[in-house]
This record gives C-alpha cells, sequence and structure tokens, in this order.
C-alpha cells in the first residue's frame, strides 16, 4: 500500500531533486540520530559497490558494439574530440598551477602515513598504460582497468565488424542490456547517497573538511572555473556561437549525476542518453563518450598540480615558471594515464612532486590529504570529467552540422 504512491512519485519526481532530498536527509540523520546510522550506512556500500561491478562490463560492451557496428566509410569525427580532450586537460592543468601559485595553500603533514606503490616518473606512467593494453582481458574487468578494457573492446569491435549482422545485433542487444542494468542500479542513487552521507558526516563530521578549507577552495575553485570559463572558450571556439546552453546542459543533466556517483564510467548510460536527446551522430558519441571516461580527466589534471603544489609550498620550496610549465605537461599526461594506475589520480601526486624533489614520505602524505577531502575532491573531480566528455562531442558534433 505505501510502495505504491513511493513509486508514483519517484516517477514524477527527477533523479537530480530525489538526489537532492537522500543528500539532505543523511545529513538530517547524521546530526539529529546518529546512533541510526550504521542501519543506512550499508545503502552507500551496496549502492558503490554496485556501481563498481557494472561500470567495468558497461564500458567494454558499450565499445565493443560501437566500434562493431560502425559501418565502414564513415567518419565518426574522432580526431577533433581527441583533440578537444587534450586542450581542455591541459588548460585544466595550467589552471591548477596558475591557481595554486597565486592562492598558495599549506598542509599540516604528519608521520605515519602509510605508503604506497607509485609511478616515479612519467615514462613508467606511460609504461603502465602500454602494460595495462596488453593485460589479460578477464583480469582487466576484474581488477577495473579501463585501459585494458578499453584496448581489448577495440581489438575485439574492430574484429567483430565483419561479423554476420545476427552477431553484432546480439552485441547491441547486450550493450542496450547493460545499459539498462546501470541504469536501475543509478536510480537507486538516492538511497545511495542517504547511506553515504550519513556516514561520513557521522564518522567525521564537517570538521574533517574545515581543516583543509583553503585547500579545498583552490581545488573546487578550479573546477568551477574550468568548467564556466575555460570549456566553455573552447566550445565557443569550436561551434562559433554563444556556448552557455549546451555547457549548462551538461553540468545539469551529466554533471550533477556524476557528482554524486563519482564514476565516469557508471555515469556513461546519462551521457549517451543526453547525446541522444541532443540529436548529435550516434556513430560519433557511442565511441567518443566510453573512450572520454576513460582519458578525458581535466578533473585529475587539476587534483595532481594543486595538491603537488601545496607539498611545495608546505616545504618552502620555490616554484620557478619553466618548472611550472613543466608541472602543465606532467599532470596532463599523468591525469590521461590515471586510469591505467591503481588509486587513480592521487597516487600520481608523487610523481609531480619528484618535480620539486620532495621525497615518496612527504607525497604519501600528500596522498592522504587528498584522501580525506575525497569525499568533496572525488566528486567534484567526476562531476568534470564526465560532463566535459558529452559537451567536447556535442560541439564537435554540432560543429561538423553546421559545416554539412
Amino acid at each position: 500500500m505505501i510502495l505504491s504512491p513511493l513509486l508514483r512519485w519517484a516517477q514524477r519526481t527527477s533523479l537530480v531533486a530525489q538526489i537532492g532530498i537522500g543528500l539532505l536527509a543523511g545529513v538530517a540523520l547524521a546530526l539529529f540520530f546518529p546512533q541510526a546510522t550504521p542501519a543506512v550506512a550499508f545503502l552507500g556500500n551496496l549502492f558503490i559497490s554496485a556501481l563498481k561491478a557494472i561500470a567495468p562490463v558497461l564500458v567494454f560492451v558499450l565499445v565493443m558494439a560501437a566500434i562493431s557496428n560502425h559501418r565502414p566509410g564513415e567518419s565518426t569525427h574522432m580526431r577533433p574530440i581527441l583533440l578537444l580532450y587534450a586542450i581542455g586537460t591541459l588548460a585544466a592543468a595550467t589552471v591548477g598551477v596558475a591557481a595554486s601559485l597565486w592562492f598558495p595553500s599549506t598542509l599540516v603533514l604528519k608521520a605515519g602515513v602509510q605508503a604506497q606503490a607509485a609511478p616515479g616518473a612519467v615514462s613508467e606512467v606511460l609504461l603502465n598504460v602500454v602494460n595495462s593494453l596488453a593485460s589479460n582481458p578477464v583480469k582487466a574487468l576484474l581488477e577495473a582497468n579501463y585501459i585494458g578494457i578499453l584496448g581489448w573492446a577495440i581489438a575485439l569491435g574492430v574484429a567483430l565488424r565483419h561479423a554476420s549482422d545476427s552477431t553484432r545485433s546480439a552485441l547491441q542487444d547486450g550493450a542496450q542490456a547493460v545499459t539498462q542494468v546501470i541504469q536501475w542500479v543509478i536510480r537507486c542513487a538516492p538511497l545511495g547517497i542517504l547511506g553515504l552521507v550519513a556516514a561520513t558526516f557521522a564518522e567525521a563530521g564537517a570538521q574533517a573538511l574545515l581543516g583543509y578549507a583553503q585547500l579545498l577552495a583552490v581545488l573546487l575553485g578550479c573546477m568551477v572555473f574550468v568548467a564556466l570559463v575555460v570549456n566553455p572558450l573552447i566550445v565557443f571556439c569550436t561551434i562559433g556561437r554563444n556556448p552557455y546552453p549546451l555547457v549548462l546542459t551538461c553540468l545539469r543533466e551529466s554533471g550533477v549525476t556524476a557528482f554524486f556517483t563519482r564514476s565516469s564510467a557508471a555515469n556513461i548510460p546519462i551521457n549517451l542518453a543526453l547525446a541522444k536527446r541532443l540529436n548529435l551522430d550516434e556513430e560519433t558519441y557511442s565511441i567518443a563518450i566510453p573512450l572520454g571516461a576513460t582519458i578525458n580527466m581535466a578533473g585529475a589534471a587539476i587534483t595532481i598540480s594543486v595538491l603537488s603544489l601545496a607539498a611545495a609550498h608546505t616545504l618552502g620550496i620555490a616554484v620557478d615558471v619553466p618548472t611550472a610549465l613543466l608541472l602543465c605537461v606532467v599532470a596532463s599526461v599523468c591525469a590521461c594515464g590515471a586510469s591505467g594506475v591503481a588509486g587513480g589520480s592521487l597516487l600520481l601526486i608523487p610523481l609531480a612532486c619528484s618535480l620539486f624533489g620532495i621525497g615518496n614520505d612527504v607525497a604519501m602524505q600528500v596522498v592522504g590529504v587528498g584522501f580525506i577531502i575525497g569525499v568533496l575532491q572525488d566528486s567534484a573531480e567526476t562531476a568534470l570529467n564526465s560532463s566535459t566528455d558529452v559537451l567536447f562531442t556535442a560541439a564537435v558534433c554540432m560543429a561538423k552540422q553546421k559545416r554539412a
């Protein structure tokens, strides 16, 4: 009797509004009924586990199906999209470096942070990416190695382009089925957010974040600046008209859900659905968006550059212009290879810190700070990454349609 009105309400209410309600309910529960948070915390863990489980399968099946169904002779406009991905990532790294030099942040570092294996050079990151490409496909799926998943999906997709129509149709049906499953999981986001927020605030409270208020302000400020200034400028240069209707649509439809799911791969169905509503070329967006979820990492470039310079400022290390420019390039390359490194963007911070002669012990303490502020940093980073995937894809498709 009670479920029927709730289901009707859920159908009438947008997912973004439901997530907002779940967020407020989680904060209220943590503040006024902290003893009840363990009972709902499992909802957040269950939600994240489901996303982590289905996202690698989604990327594998979608890319393979899209490439296998591509008709020879049709242009997918991938080259200009990849160029925008590279320009956007480098621009984001530059914004992070500039903001860190103008508003230097310092950290309170403590001893005893457990060390983790981190790359020691850019060549090592690139070598990890190459090794990841040759990883066993089953192992890549089990370990969520997106570089390996992408490589095998592309290879199998190309091989299956000459398969029978029934085989390629079955792949397309499989891709739609996996997409539907992940959409069901995302529909449970309000309950997952309720559990995650309640557990986070009950355990750490706002005090855990207040100690890093300036660092968070620089990080989030850079991401907002890239989303609302840099990306619109890139899109304007591409389509030649007011970019903000498209930018705001992508942020609202893609960025908000990505902020709470904290997974670019899990947000792929949202981006695909948005691309379809925007009447983009399916041959293009069906490949570009899954690819962008793996390599388009503007938010990661900001995280790497800002936290690395925060470590340098904490130790009183002077940063000259050539080193700052080199950091922009290193952060961009590292961000694009983040999927090939266990731990993602945070474990690439020691590599960037090595540019300033900062030892691994100190650098790993900075990584620990990253995990503390990750509840906001990682969410905003994912929102920027995922919304930019569909934004740049849409910009290139619209520019091609305009010239046609």
